[in-house]
């Protein structure tokens, strides 16, 4: 059974969490990844402003010291968002990452957004699977020789759970990646928005753009093939996706894009169990924890630690105050959040294409 290894919030004078961090990584076995002079990407999420249950910025900061330390070449990193918001944009995500705290001098290190300015810098990784056969990956993360995942664990609209396995796909396929996840659609033009300045023509490889007599681009669905390059060369937001996407699809697809993003790679995930909040840190508020603050989990298995996160959090009380305070179902308290998804389904599909394994041996510290 795959290892992982847990520390909890409690602490005793001298030892710091930051402390209790340190000790975790390195008794998960971080120091067996050959790190000397390798390019290593910390995919951490920076948390859309207004929201405060993202991962602080000072646990980011142990990670990055100890890869210096073992002599790697650390950079936290994570690609624009689908949807319209503070990260959807290059230069926006970048501010909305210092503002929430993630600067050189917080952390040690630069953030670098992994697919560019518009979301459109990516590389096509293959992986020929049952749902996705090349996927598109930040260039940033796909040219980094190691991945390291920091996760806030916690409720999805449409994925149940945000842990490893979420963070790792969804969070690193560029803005062509996310739509090919979402939406099994194509992308349309809301008119309203459109300012006809014919930017998303030079980004489309099928010549499936055009432009109407009312000076509004047009999508031809024939020709279309769903790329999603011109949602990022939009300024306006005038390009959307479709999100029509099965949630039980959806799930499937995140752990094919996660098996693209640490394929051939070394790779080590965190996952912080903590400030557990109903919803993504993609929301611009975040609401109470639904169970109290329980711990911190490292493994090289992406699986078993997703796996062991949602027993965890299952085993808690819940907040009686809390939105799952509110629900009749509290056994599967992820599916009490959000009924309409199905988190195992997703964690199956992992296991089932090589990623890593349910059964899990739990070493608390």
């Amino acid at each position: 059974m795959s290892k992982v290894y847990f520390i909890d919030f409690r602490t005793t004078s001298g030892k710091s969490m930051l402390e209790k961090l340190k000790m975790l990584v390195t008794k998960a076995g971080i120091e067996k990844i050959d790190f000397d002079k390798r390019h290593v990407a910390i995919k951490i999420h920076f948390g859309e402003p207004g929201n405060l249950a993202y991962i602080r910025p000072n646990y980011a900061k142990v990670i990055v010291d100890k890869v210096k330390k073992l002599g790697g070449i650390p950079f936290l990193t994570d690609c624009n968002t689908l949807y319209v918001g503070r990260r959807n944009e290059g230069l926006n995500h970048l501010e909305a990452a210092y503002e929430n705290g993630f600067t050189p001098f917080s952390t040690n290190t630069h953030v670098i957004i992994a697919d560019g300015i518009k979301g459109t810098d990516d590389v096509e990784i293959p992986v020929d699977l049952e749902f996705v056969k090349r996927a598109k990956i930040g260039r940033a993360i796909a040219d980094s020789d190691i991945i390291i995942s920091m996760n806030h664990f916690k409720g999805h609209e449409g994925a149940g759970f945000g842990g490893a396995l979420k963070n790792l796909g969804m969070g690193c396929g560029s803005r062509a990646g996310k739509m090919e996840m979402h939406s099994s659609g194509k992308p349309r033009v809301d008119e309203a928005l459109c300012r006809f300045c014919k930017k998303c023509s030079n980004y489309c490889a099928q010549n499936a753009i055009a432009y109407l007599d009312t000076k509004k681009a047009y999508i031809n669905q024939d020709l279309c093939v769903g790329c999603g390059k011109c949602i990022g060369a939009c300024s306006f937001n005038a390009i959307r996706p479709i999100w029509n996407e099965a949630e039980d699809i959806l799930v499937k697809k995140i752990a094919e894009y996660t098996l693209a993003v640490i394929k051939d790679k070394p790779n080590f995930h965190i996952n912080f169990i903590m400030d557990v909040s109903p919803n993504c840190d993609c929301c611009s508020d975040n609401d109470m924890p639904i169970v109290p603050n329980i711990g911190i989990l490292a493994s090289f298995d992406p699986v078993a630690i997703d796996q062991a996160s949602v027993d965890l959090v299952n085993a808690a009380p819940v907040i009686a105050n809390s939105i799952l305070g509110e629900k009749e179902n509290t056994r599967d308290k992820f599916h009490g959040l959000h009924p309409d998804t199905n988190w195992e389904s997703g964690i199956e599909h992992a296991e089932k294409i090589g990623l890593g394994e349910r059964k899990y041996n739990l070493i608390k510290l």
